[in-house]
């Protein structure tokens, strides 16, 4: 499946930049941003899949325009975090 909006479905998911690169994971949806946590913790990942995760001061927002594809298992951006 592809899509092409960021939605809470989102959250959870491995985001790679456009070379394949994992650089994190989506934490939060909110306001049409997904906000990307560097290297989250185990718990943090878990969080985020069960929509309990809230983003934090080093979190980076993410808005449609540089995302590539959104996956059942990723998103990849169209070039670097």
């Amino acid at each position: 499946m592809t899509e092409d909006a960021i939605t809470k479905d989102d959250e959870g998911k491995r985001v790679l930049n456009a070379d394949g690169t994992a650089v994190g994971r989506i934490i939060e949806v909110r306001d049409g941003y997904g906000y990307v946590e560097l290297d989250p913790s185990t718990t943090e990942t878990i969080k985020a899949k069960l929509g309990w995760a809230t983003k934090s001061e080093e979190a980076h927002p993410l808005d449609e325009g540089s995302i590539e594809e959104i996956t059942d298992e990723e998103v990849r951006l169209r070039g670097t975090l």
